[in-house]
């Protein structure tokens, strides 16, 4: 891998999939109890030379908020000695555990260490979970990470990306499933900038929206269980807008999954 795909990867893990962290301990009854009423601190990070580079969590009364960024004031800081060491923990690609700066808040790391390997369980499926709800909730992970992922290679200049962004006048790319407009996510592109938003964009129809018609449909894609033009002919998958956008937009998806996992 490459000095910029390692880049391109380490932004993805700290500002697309770490922060995802937030909504998975909000949306599992026993990772919002064991953090209820907390206050404190938690940090991933990893040195780039002289640099730092991390995602930090801040905890108010058991309320997640994430931070991108390092702090000082981590109560407990998962540090990696270099980018290539956290995309490889995080991609599944590398066993090598990262220095637990704070370690002796024994209970503390343990509830954290908990709530990221229930992360690495979800976006690390290969198959649909038997669970309903979790079922939903990886489906609105997907769509997160998706939007947030594009925005982020446009952010670190990734060339196919930052082209695309570059050229488009301004316009909404949405993911959607039928019925289910909570589990939304769209990207607003414009000149160059882009911003990934979570939800429905309600101003207007957006630009193209890749809509499933069913949480089991969009799974069957995301998990790359179904073949794309199978489900399109089916009536699972529905592109609305031209169907070339639709390909660019796969094309981007299947580069985030590459990254996400070490390709």
């Amino acid at each position: 891998m490459s000095t910029s795909d390692v880049l391109y990867a380490n932004r993805i893990f700290l500002n697309g999939a770490l922060p995802l962290l937030k909504v998975i301990v909000e949306s599992k009854p026993g990772l919002t109890k064991s953090f209820q009423g907390m206050n404190t601190v938690l940090q991933v990070s990893a040195l780039n030379g002289k640099e730092k580079v991390g995602t930090h969590f801040i905890v108010e009364d058991g309320q997640w908020q994430v931070v991108k960024g390092i702090t000082n004031e981590a109560d407990i800081d998962l540090q990696f000695p270099s980018m290539e060491a956290l995309n490889g923990f995080f991609s599944g690609t590398s066993k090598k555990l990262p220095k637990i700066i704070g370690w002796y808040h024994v209970g503390l790391l343990i509830k954290f260490l908990k709530a990221l390997l229930s992360m690495a369980n979800l976006l690390g499926a290969v198959n649909v979970p038997k669970d309903e709800d979790e079922k939903e909730l990886l489906v609105k992970l997907y769509f997160y990470l998706l939007s947030s992922g594009v925005s982020q290679l446009n952010k670190a200049t990734h060339p196919e990306v930052s082209k695309w962004a570059k050229k488009s006048p301004d316009r909404v790319y949405a993911w959607a499933v039928n019925d289910r407009p909570d589990l939304s996510a769209y990207i607003r592109v414009k000149a160059g900038k882009t911003k990934a938003c979570r939800g429905e964009y309600k101003r207007s129809k957006p630009f193209f929206t890749m809509r499933f018609s069913d949480v089991e449909s969009a799974l069957g894609i995301l998990l790359q269980i179904d073949d794309f033009l199978d489900a399109t002919v089916k009536g699972k998958m529905i592109m609305e807008g031209a169907p070339e956008y639709g390909a660019m937009i796969g094309d981007f998806m299947m580069m985030i999954g590459s990254y996400a996992k070490g390709g």
